[in-house]
């Protein structure tokens, strides 16, 4: 199975949400990674055939995804940014109605439902009311319904909005088990996400993709322009405005830079190894690459 982009473009108005991108997709976990409004979203719409390209087209194992029509959207999960609920469902009525809108049938959907309000932590709630619950619980119900049809091909955006740090190292390990035999791609601001699951990174500026490998690629890229160095607070100070600082930590009266740059930024600087946080400024600064 692969899924494939070629050439897509959109364009609102003279504004361009996503410029020209091509890539493809085997199974395995993908995340897509860049600032808000980098295109992320509106790249995954396209994706997912609910939203039409300006030019180019999606494929899937060479056929146009929106001729396929249903039979795409039977292999397709999503959770979109923001999803749509009825507040006066409870989660297992809501997903319920998910299931029966997908064609899953009745006596499946059930043991199908009951599954995933576990596996996301919910069964204990599952006849509550959706209003009652917090973001971090819609959030949940956002995933499990995703992950009903037990699609081929599961588009996430944004999916650990509101969770809290066990929810998002559960969902986390779901992906990574998840992703077998599958395409799942993941788009986040957050480079803990998929720092750890993710096979391949694409990152994302300005509707393009300005960086895309495994992270071990990724890293060597950054090799040698990454550095620490230690100051008085006074010099921190000017270092913030005159360096890319991508962190900083006090230790006693000193603070601790790690700075981005192509060469030795100061004769007390030293080296560090490059991590995937560091190519996440790398991809969203000018000059460093």
């Amino acid at each position: 199975m692969e899924l494939s982009i070629d050439r897509l473009t959109k364009h609102y108005g003279r504004k361009i949400a996503v410029d020209c991108v091509s890539a493809s997709f085997k199974p395995g976990l993908y995340g897509l990674l860049g600032a808000n409004g980098a295109g992320k979203t509106t790249l995954m719409r396209m994706l997912c055939a609910v939203l039409e390209a300006t030019s180019g087209e999606v494929f899937l194992d060479k056929k146009e995804v929106t001729a396929m029509g249903a039979d795409y959207r039977d292999l397709l999960g999503y959770l979109p940014q923001e999803f749509g609920y009825y507040p006066g469902y409870t989660a297992m009525e809501f997903l319920m109605y998910i299931a029966a809108l997908k064609g899953i049938p009745r006596d499946i959907a059930k043991k199908r439902v009951r599954e995933l309000l576990e596996v996301v932590g919910l069964e204990s709630v599952s006849g509550k009311k959706l209003r009652t619950f917090s973001g971090g619980m819609k959030q949940r119900v956002g995933i499990a319904q995703a992950l009903l049809n037990q699609p081929k091909i599961l588009i996430l955006d944004e999916p650990t909005a509101g969770l809290d740090p066990r929810e998002r190292v559960r969902f986390r390990n779901l992906l990574a088990d998840y992703a077998g035999e599958r395409i799942v791609l993941l788009s986040t601001h957050i480079v803990s996400d998929i720092e750890a699951i993710a096979d391949e990174v694409l990152m994302m500026k300005k509707g393009k993709f300005v960086l895309q490998g495994t992270i071990a690629e990724l890293t060597r890229k950054a090799a040698g322009k990454v550095w620490e160095l230690a100051v008085s607070p006074g010099e921190a100070r000017r270092w913030q405005d005159e360096a890319i600082v991508a962190n900083l930590r006090h230790e006693g009266e000193q603070v601790v830079l790690r700075i981005l740059s192509d060469t030795l930024p100061d004769g007390r600087a030293v080296p560090c190894e490059a991590s995937l946080e560091d190519l996440y400024y790398f991809g969203s600064e000018e000059g460093v690459r």
